[in-house]
């Protein structure tokens, strides 16, 4: 790049799984408890697929419950992490826009923080339901958790201006820069972040994009593949504020800037 601000083009921090734990620390493994919550209440078999599984941490702790769990990715180095740190699942490569682990041979699948949203148009996310379809038994369950397209119908918080943060690892001080714009058109949320560290290491500028989708819109999705949503609400959840724990349920909006959904399958595969 001819920019000055930026040196290079890559995702710094799926790059750097120890980075990426070091920054998104889940000490007390609330996603993975907050996912076990959804299956146990929903009753789901012990197989699970864990799509987007990035460093292993929910994976192995639904392991840890007596879970049988695979964790798939697309990302080498996160597998590579996961075999090492988080062990127990069985971590396999796979894409979401289209998978193939077998026929009915879990019982849910799970895809959190957003990673469902890496399907950026019609096509990719058909591609990722009639693949949950042929992987699950019947009645499984699908359960994940994602940014809300309808909170920025009429909201410009999240966009108004570049936020900033920083965290220190390793003695290193890293700092980014975060804007986030809307494509209305294809509904898409297209970030931009720059990390510059205290170490005298070039900047890096990491572009990332995630498709919008809406409430009514993702019922819309999950009929025309067999599912049946059991539960779609914007909290509380793992990523929300207050944050979910053990007793509370499902909230019955889906306002606020994150959504949670389970569905079931109600046809054979």
């Amino acid at each position: 790049m001819t920019s000055t601000t930026t040196a290079r083009v890559r995702n710094l921090l799926t790059d750097n799984p120890d980075l990426y734990e070091a920054r998104f620390p889940d000490p007390d493994r609330l996603a993975g408890r907050w996912t076990e919550d959804c299956l146990r209440r929903h009753k789901a078999g012990p197989r699970v697929l864990d799509m987007g599984c990035g460093t292993g941490r929910d994976a192995a702790h639904l392991q840890g419950t007596g879970r049988e769990v695979t964790g798939a990715d697309l990302s080498e180095a996160m597998l590579d992490h996961a075999r090492a740190h988080h062990p127990g699942p069985e971590y396999v490569r796979a894409d979401l826009h289209g998978f193939d682990l077998g026929q009915g041979v879990f019982d849910a699948v799970v895809c959190l923080d957003s990673a469902l949203l890496y399907c950026h148009d019609n096509e990719q996310l058909g591609g990722f339901l009639s693949s949950c379809r042929r992987a699950l038994a019947p009645g499984g369950l699908l359960v994940t958790e994602m940014r809300n397209g309808a909170y920025f119908l009429g909201r410009t918080d999240l966009l108004d201006a570049p936020t900033i943060n920083q965290f220190t690892w390793q003695g290193t001080v890293y700092r980014s820069t975060t804007t986030l714009t809307v494509d209305r058109t294809a509904q898409i949320l297209r970030r931009t972040r720059v990390w510059t560290a205290d170490d005298g290491s070039e900047p890096v500028e990491q572009r990332s994009a995630w498709r919008l989708l809406f409430p009514q819109e993702l019922h819309h999705l999950l009929a025309a593949h067999d599912f049946e949503v059991l539960e779609l609400h914007d909290g509380p959840g793992p990523r929300t504020e207050p944050p979910w724990h053990e007793g509370r349920l499902p909230g019955s909006t889906a306002d606020a800037d994150r959504l949670h959904v389970v569905a079931r399958l109600t046809e054979p595969a």
